[in-house]
C-alpha cells in the first residue's frame, strides 16, 4: 500500500504546493519574534531622575543637561536594605534658596555631600526618551524595577503552561485547527496588551499570549515538515526557524519607526489576524488524518497536492496508509525517559542543554539591550548573525555530524561571553562584535538541540522526550529576565560570567552524547541504549 512519503516521491517532495505553503507559514514564524524578545523594545529603561520641582527650576535657570541634574540624585539603601541605582534617591533640600549657585550648588551647604539629608522620590520620575515603554508609563524603576523582568517571565510561563495543552490539541484535533485557534487567541491577547489600562492586566494578557503563541509556531513547524518529502524535511525545518530571524529584523525596524510601545505592540499584533486566511490556503496534514483513520480526507489532500505540483496521483492512491508497524502499541510514560542508564544520561544532558540555550539566547539579547549605546543598531547587528548560523547548520549537519558543531557552538558562545567581561566600555564596537559571535553560537545550539533531542529517543517516547526536555527551555526563559536585570545592578558583567560558565559546561556535556549522523532512528529502548555502540 502507498504511504505519504512514497506518494510525495511521485508527485513532488518540494513542489509548487509545498513552496507556497512553506512561504505562507514562514510569515507565522516571523510573527513569533515580537512575542519572544519584544521585551527589548517594550520594556527599555531610559535615563531617568527623581522629579523634584526645585531641582527642575534650578536646572532651567542654570541650563543644565540631564547628566548634570543626575548629580543631585544619589545612591542609597532601599526599604529592605538593598542598594538602588543612583537615580532612586535625592537630596532633601530647599532648592529655592538664592544662595545656591550653578557651578556647585551644594558646596556652601556641607563640606561633604554624605552629610546632606536623603529621601525617596516623592514626585515621580522624569525620563530622557523621545518615545515610551512600559517602564516610563508604569514607572517600573528603582524598587519597582523587578516588574520589568516579571513582564517577560509571564510570557515564558505561558510557553511552559501551554506546551502540554496545546500539544495535546494538535495531536487530538489536528494541526490546522490548533493553528487557527491559537492564532485568534494570540492576536486578540496581543491587541489587548496594547490597550491594557494597568500593569496587572498587562501581565495577564501577556501570559495569555504566551500560552498560545508557541503552539501556533509549533503547529506551523509540524505542518510544513509533514507536507514535504523526507529529503527536504531538515532543510525546511531549519529555514522555518530562519524566518524567525527575519521577524527579528522587521521588529527592529518597526520599533525604530514606532518608539511608543503601545503603537508598536498594536502594529505587530493586529496583522496576525490575517493568518486566519490559512483556513482556505493551508490544508490539514494528511499524516495526521491517516493517524485518525480519516483516509478519505487524506486521499483528497494528497490528490490536491499532486494537482498543484502538476503531477498525476498514483493509481493506488485510495489505498493510502501510514508507514508504521501497528503490531505493537507501546504506551509512553515519563518514567521511560529515566528507565535505563543511557536514556537517563541523555535526558539529564538534554534538559541542561535546553535550559542553557534559552538562558544564553534571551540573556544576551537582554544584556545588549540594557547595556548597549544604540538599542536599535545593536539589536540589528546581533540579529543578522542568525542567518549565517542557519547556513552553518545546513553545511555541517550531514558532513561533520551533530555533536562536534553543537559542542563547538556552545564553547564559542561561552568564550564570547567570557571575553566580553574584559572589553572596555570605550570599545563598544568590539563588545558588540564579540556579542554577535556569542549570539551566533547559541543560535546554532538552539536549532540543533531540537534535532538531536528527537534522534536520541525511541519512537514511542520521541515526542514525549522532546516535550519534557524542551520544557526546561521555558523554565530558563522564566528566570532569565531576573538574572539579567538583577545581576546587572550588582555588576554589569556579572550576567556574562554566569552565561560563560553555563555554556562551557554545556559544551563539555554535549560530548557525552552519542553521534546520530547516519544512524537509524531508534525504535525501542534497547536501540537507544546501543546508540554509541
Amino acid at each position: 500500500m502507498p504511504t505519504v512519503d512514497s506518494v510525495l516521491e511521485q508527485v513532488g517532495e518540494f513542489g509548487c504546493f509545498q513552496k507556497q505553503t512553506f512561504l505562507a507559514l514562514c510569515l507565522l514564524s516571523a510573527s513569533f519574534a515580537p512575542i519572544y524578545v519584544g521585551i527589548v523594545f517594550l520594556g527599555f529603561t531610559p535615563e531617568h531622575r527623581c522629579l523634584s520641582p526645585g531641582v527642575a527650576a534650578l536646572s532651567r535657570r542654570c541650563g543644565w543637561s540631564l547628566a548634570e541634574e543626575l548629580n543631585f540624585t544619589v545612591p542609597g539603601p532601599g526599604p529592605q536594605g538593598e542598594a538602588f541605582p543612583r537615580q532612586c534617591r535625592s537630596y532633601e533640600l530647599d532648592w529655592n534658596q538664592s544662595a545656591l549657585g550653578c557651578a556647585d550648588p551644594l558646596a556652601g551647604l556641607a563640606a561633604n555631600r554624605s552629610r546632606l539629608p536623603l529621601g525617596p522620590c516623592r514626585h515621580g520620575w522624569v525620563y530622557d526618551t523621545p518615545g515610551s515603554s512600559i517602564v516610563t508609563e508604569f514607572n517600573l524603576v528603582c524598587e519597582d524595577s523587578w516588574k520589568v523582568g516579571l513582564f517577560q517571565s509571564c510570557v515564558n510561563l505561558g510557553f511552559f503552561l501551554g506546551s502540554l495543552g496545546i500539544g495535546y490539541v494538535a495531536d487530538r484535533f489536528g494541526r490546522k485547527l490548533c493553528l487557527l485557534a491559537t492564532v485568534v487567541v494570540s492576536a486578540v491577547s496581543g491587541i489587548l496588551t496594547a490597550v491594557a489600562p494597568d500593569y496587572i492586566s498587562l501581565l495577564l494578557f501577556r501570559m495569555l499570549q504566551g500560552l498560545v503563541s508557541k503552539g501556533s509556531w509549533t503547529a506551523g513547524y509540524t505542518l510544513i515538515t509533514e507536507f514535504v518529502g523526507l529529503g527536504y524535511r531538515r532543510t525546511v525545518a531549519i529555514l522555518y526557524q530562519a524566518a524567525y530571524t527575519v521577524g527579528l529584523m522587521l521588529l527592529c525596524g518597526l520599533a525604530y519607526v514606532l518608539p511608543r510601545w503601545r503603537e508598536l505592540q498594536l502594529v505587530v499584533s493586529a496583522p496576525t489576524l490575517l493568518f486566519l486566511l490559512y483556513y482556505w490556503c493551508v490544508p490539514e496534514s494528511p499524516r495526521w488524518l491517516l493517524s485518525q483513520k480519516k483516509n478519505t480526507q487524506a486521499t483528497k489532500i494528497m490528490a490536491y497536492i499532486a494537482q498543484k505540483n502538476g503531477a498525476q496521483p498514483p493509481a493506488d492512491l485510495k489505498m493510502l496508509s501510514l508507514d508504521e508497524d501497528v503490531t505493537e502499541k507501546l504506551s509512553p510514560a515519563l518514567a521511560d525517559l529515566f528507565r535505563t542508564p543511557q536514556l537517563r544520561k541523555h535526558t539529564c544532558i538534554l534538559m541542561y542543554l535546553w535550559f542553557t540555550s534559552s538562558v544564553l539566547y534571551q540573556g544576551l539579547i537582554m544584556h545588549v539591550g540594557a547595556t548597549g549605546k544604540d538599542l536599535y543598531l545593536d539589536f540589528l547587528y546581533s540579529a543578522l548573525v542568525e542567518f549565517p548560523a542557519a547556513f552553518v547548520i545546513l553545511a555541517t549537519i550531514d558532513r561533520v555530524g551533530r555533536l562536534y558543531p553543537l559542542a563547538v557552538s556552545n564553547l564559542a558562545a561561552g568564550a564570547a561571553c567570557f571575553a566580553m567581561v574584559f572589553i572596555s566600555r570605550e570599545l563598544h564596537w568590539l563588545s558588540i562584535a564579540v556579542a554577535c559571535v556569542g549570539r551566533m553560537g547559541i543560535t546554532i545550539v538552539f536549532q540543533m538541540v531540537c534535532l538531536v533531542n528527537a534522534e536520541l529517543y525511541p519512537t514511542f517516547i520521541r515526542n514525549l522526550g522532546v516535550m519534557v526536555c524542551s520544557s526546561l527551555c521555558d523554565l530558563g526563559g522564566i528566570i532569565t529576565p531576573f538574572l539579567v536585570f538583577r545581576l546587572i545592578e550588582v555588576w554589569e558583567s556579572l550576567p556574562l560570567v554566569l552565561f560563560a560558565a553555563l555554556s562551557l559546561v554545556a559544551g563539555g556535556l554535549t560530548l557525552l552524547l552519542p553521534e546520530t549522523k547516519g544512524v537509524t532512528l531508534p525504535e525501542t529502548i534497547e536501540d537507544a541504549e546501543n546508540l554509541r555502540r
